[in-house]
């Protein structure tokens, strides 16, 4: 069943902490992460809103995508989820990036009680600039990325033109590849990273 978009309601109107003004990097150092993020538990849009101001502290937010209602995969019995993607500079490698998100996530509380299952907040290392990394805890590319459209949907908004580094192919041809049909995906909150509150769009006589 497809829960409320009313839960995210007025997201778009409580706006995040500007960039830092502090993360002034040298060029050498500055690298173009790519996140997604998720939560099907609790206030969402809030959860959302807390791990975004988290990452923060890891480095600068550069974009957030729009809130995105989606559809559990995998794992169905369980409420729908929000998700976004998020664009951070920062200066961590990628093992002190995933100890860094892996930190936050347990400060906002959530627990691994089941593989796929509910959860407050998700937060998955999707591109870490040009790198491929193969750990025993960290693969990058995020090696199901190109097969979700709960990532690619948001993510082609923020980053269209970036490209995968193993497939070669960019984040819009990727999304583009997708095939139609479920899981639902829906655009349900334009993007939250503002100063200002998003306009509303004008409207008509019969809306």
């Amino acid at each position: 069943m497809h829960a409320p978009a009313a839960s995210c309601a007025g997201f778009a109107n409580k706006s995040l902490p500007a960039p830092s003004a502090g993360w002034k990097l040298p060029l050498s150092m500055r690298k173009d992460v790519y996140l997604s993020l998720g939560s099907n538990l609790g206030d969402r849009a809030a959860n959302l809103r807390a791990a975004i101001a988290g990452l923060g502290r890891l480095g600068e937010v550069t974009a957030v995508s729009s809130l995105y209602h989606t559809e559990p995969v995998e794992f169905t019995a369980q409420p729908w989820f929000l998700n976004c993607a998020v664009a951070l500079v920062t200066e961590k490698m990628p093992r002190q990036l995933l100890a860094a998100v892996l930190r936050l996530e347990q400060s906002m509380g959530r627990k691994r009680l089941r593989p796929k299952g509910p959860r407050l907040i998700d937060i998955d290392i999707l591109l870490f600039g040009a790198s491929v990394v193969d750990l025993p805890r960290l693969t990058i590319p995020h090696p199901a990325m190109h097969q979700r459209k709960f990532v690619l949907e948001p993510l082609a908004e923020i980053a269209p033109d970036v490209r995968h580094p193993v497939f070669h192919r960019t984040i819009r041809e990727l999304h583009d590849a997708l095939p139609p049909g479920p899981p639902a995906v829906k655009r349900v909150a334009a993007p939250a990273f503002s100063e200002k509150p998003a306009k509303e769009p004008p409207r008509t006589e019969n809306s």
